[in-house]
């Protein structure tokens, strides 16, 4: 394929692209009831809850019975409803049900432990929680109207709700994102944002009757479900019956036809190192298949390639504001690049003070502000930290990269300290606050180390309090005390403890130089972290 002929198609797609954003749009509405109700939306293929095929049908009649009930205990536009879920087949309802009524959705992942969740809880000021019985404890004591997913309320209430009128830009989704030097910030956006996931148009050239699945937690991002589903694509919904299965998962992605997929790095290392001869045991009919989260290595796309002769399509972004880049197919991918802007997108490299830097040069990726539906309101009660990152004239994601004389994007690095481990990102501030709770630790920090599986790990840097020592049962201490009271996923994997952390003139710990210090990192870390 030659150079020009590449140049010609994506700029063909850029300049034919144009946002088409109405005054009047309801997320739910456009997503569900756009689908005649015999047509599949979903393949479950659950260890809980078995294997069977969900049609829009019983998406539109359980959504509208989740909303009716909601709306019966007091919800109303604009109040906050946290929804607290596994992957089932009504978690897409439940969904959809909150955003009928017209009230923010907070999405809530059941990897955090009952702290964190309750602090998003508190923070948000959710009014109705929707959760599984069993998921109860994660969130005794908060003042909220508790909803049972499986209660018998919810199945008697009536199929016939009328969705509340709401605007493009009224707010329907608070994600919340793991800062760096405070807790965790919820970042709103509008119902006009999955106008802008444009991702699944264009990398993944989703249309009608393709089989999607898309790897992780819906409640990190919300889109991976709802975009292919808006399509018009089935979405396979696996849920293995412990912990993260790749030959489980790939055999239901071959059982079931799934023609795009959207992955990690993180999960396709694990995926050939259960499964190095995947392609041999589990054919697949996979057309496109995208990966986001951390940067996609040159090896990893070769060994996808030579497995199911697919190339592997590296898209980027932020929390915030994502995709900025991509890749497409039928445009050929430089190995290790996270592609090119997505049509629609205004993305530069900018220096510090907001200029472009030539090409072949670090800069900043920033985003155009305002300049597509995707761009956020703001964080959740938080004015000037809202004004600072999106009240300018650019975005910016604090990351550096470079662009290559062919306009294709290079990442260098963070200019923060946020961790991203196994795809998932982690700040640093509130892992910190727990661990500080044990007495054995004057002070701690911690960083992100080099891991060839997890793309990073996390390393706790402990300054031990007097008369204590350090050794393997403070270790496991530290470590069983994160997984209770923060993450049972994100969890320090290295202990180090140095005399005294270092710090700046105001006392702030410099992580800069702790991530400077000697790490040496065995292939596969220990559990219990490990000592220097």
């Amino acid at each position: 394929m030659t150079t020009q002929l590449t140049e010609d198609r994506y700029a063909a797609m850029v300049k034919g692209h144009r946002w088409e954003v109405p005054e009047l749009y309801n997320m739910a509405s456009d997503v569900a009831d756009r689908h005649p109700r015999d047509k599949r939306a979903i393949i479950l293929d659950s260890a809980v809850e078995g294997c069977r095929e969900v049609l829009w049908g019983e998406i539109q009649d359980r959504s509208r019975q989740i909303a009716a009930t909601l709306h019966a205990v007091g919800v109303r536009k604009g109040d906050r409803v946290a929804v607290l879920l596994p992957q089932r087949a009504d978690t897409p309802a439940a969904y959809l049900g909150v955003l009928r009524t017209g009230a923010i959705l907070v999405t809530m992942s059941l990897l955090w432990a009952a702290e964190p969740i309750r602090f998003r809880l508190e923070d948000s000021g959710a009014t109705v929680i929707i959760a599984e019985g069993a998921a109860r404890h994660l969130f005794e004591g908060y003042q909220c109207r508790f909803i049972d997913i499986d209660s018998p309320e919810i199945a008697a209430a009536s199929a016939e709700f009328q969705d509340a009128e709401t605007r493009a830009d009224d707010p329907a989704l608070i994600f919340y994102t793991s800062g760096t030097t405070g807790r965790a910030k919820g970042i709103v956006h509008a119902h006009r944002t999955l106008l802008g996931h444009n991702e699944f148009e264009y990398c993944h050239r989703i249309g009608d009757g393709d089989v999607f699945y898309g790897a992780g937690d819906w409640a990190w991002s919300m889109a991976k479900l709802m975009g292919p589903l808006r399509l018009g694509a089935t979405h396979l919904v696996f849920r293995p019956a412990g912990g993260f299965d790749p030959a489980a998962m790939l055999a239901s992605m071959s059982r079931h036809g799934v023609d795009s997929a959207l992955v990690n790095p993180t999960f396709l290392r694990k995926m050939r190192e259960d499964v190095p001869d995947a392609g041999t045991r589990f054919p697949l009919s996979l057309r496109t298949v995208c990966s986001s989260n951390e940067p996609l290595t040159a090896e990893l796309i070769d060994w996808f390639r030579a497995q199911f002769g697919v190339t592997l399509q590296d898209y980027y972004g932020s929390t915030e504001s994502y995709p900025l880049l991509g890749n497409f197919p039928d445009v050929p991918v430089k190995p290790g690049s996270m592609g090119r802007p997505l049509p629609g997108w205004e993305v530069k490299l900018l220096d510090d003070n907001e200029q472009e830097v030539p090409r072949g040069e670090a800069g900043e990726v920033c985003l155009r502000a305002r300049s597509n539906p995707q761009f956020p309101l703001g964080y959740w009660n938080m004015p000037e930290a809202s004004d600072a990152a999106f009240g300018g004239d650019w975005y910016h994601t604090k990351d550096q990269a470079y662009e290559d004389e062919d306009g294709y994007f290079w990442f260098l690095g963070r200019t923060d300290d946020v961790i991203k481990t196994s795809g998932y990102r982690v700040g640093p501030y509130e892992m910190e606050a727990v661990i500080r709770e044990l007495d054995a630790v004057r002070d701690v920090s911690v960083t992100g180390v080099p891991d060839e599986l997890r793309g990073q790990s996390v390393k706790a840097w402990i300054e031990l309090a007097s008369g204590h020592s350090s050794g393997p049962e403070l270790d496991r201490q530290i470590v069983d005390h994160v997984k209770e009271h923060f993450s049972r996923f994100a969890y320090p994997r290295f202990i180090e403890y140095l005399p005294e952390l270092p710090k700046s003139a105001t006392g702030k710990v410099q992580r800069a130089q702790l991530r400077a210090l000697p790490h040496p990192v065995p292939s596969s870390p220990q559990r219990e972290g490990q000592n220097s």
